[in-house]
This record gives C-alpha cells, structure tokens and sequence, in this order.
C-alpha cells in the first residue's frame, strides 16, 4: 500500500527508521533500499519509499492472541501517522477519494 507524505514530512528512509525503531521494539533489517521487520501480529513488514510515497507491505500472523493483534494493530497506526503526518482518519478519507477517482 502506498502513503502520501502530508507538507513537512520528509520521504528520508533514516527518519523512517527512527520512527520504526520507535514503535516496534525489534531488529530492523535493510536490504535495497528497503527496511524489513518482523512483530508481533505481522509475520512481515517492509517498508520503502517510491517517488514520494511510502510503500508498505504487511504480512500478518492469523494466529496470534486478539490482545497481541490489537497491540501490533496500534504500533502500525502510529507508525503510520508518525511517518506520514495523517491521522487513520485522514488517510481512510484520501483512499475513498482515490477509489471514487477510479470508479
């Protein structure tokens, strides 16, 4: 899934990483550009920017406790609006947007 950046945020991987290595306390990996990661509820994560998006993709780990899905589920949030400067809110708005542009 890409992330547009909001005015003020910058598409820098070394802040990107900052902000992973603040939300989810594990070994991050780089590879091509690309940082990777595993937690939680999410058997994967990699992470890179395109342009001036922030590519994500997640893999997730059906079988985990509903208290450790949640948990992983709120580190993503953040990490999203920190990395990203919009809110779940913000980002749920543009991607309506974008599907009625599509339609």
């Amino acid at each position: 899934m890409d992330y547009p950046f909001k005015r003020g945020f910058k598409p820098d991987m070394e802040r990107i990483r900052r902000v992973l290595e603040e939300e989810f306390p594990t070994e991050i990996r780089e590879e091509d550009g690309r940082l990777s990661l595993s937690f939680g509820a999410l058997k994967s994560v990699r992470v890179s920017i395109n342009g001036k998006k922030l590519n994500v993709i997640t893999e997730s780990d059906l079988g985990v406790s509903d208290e450790l899905a949640l948990d992983t589920n709120k580190r993503f949030r953040n990490f999203l609006e920190k990395a990203t400067g919009y809110t779940a809110k913000q980002r749920l708005q543009m991607a309506k947007k974008e599907v009625s542009k599509g339609e």
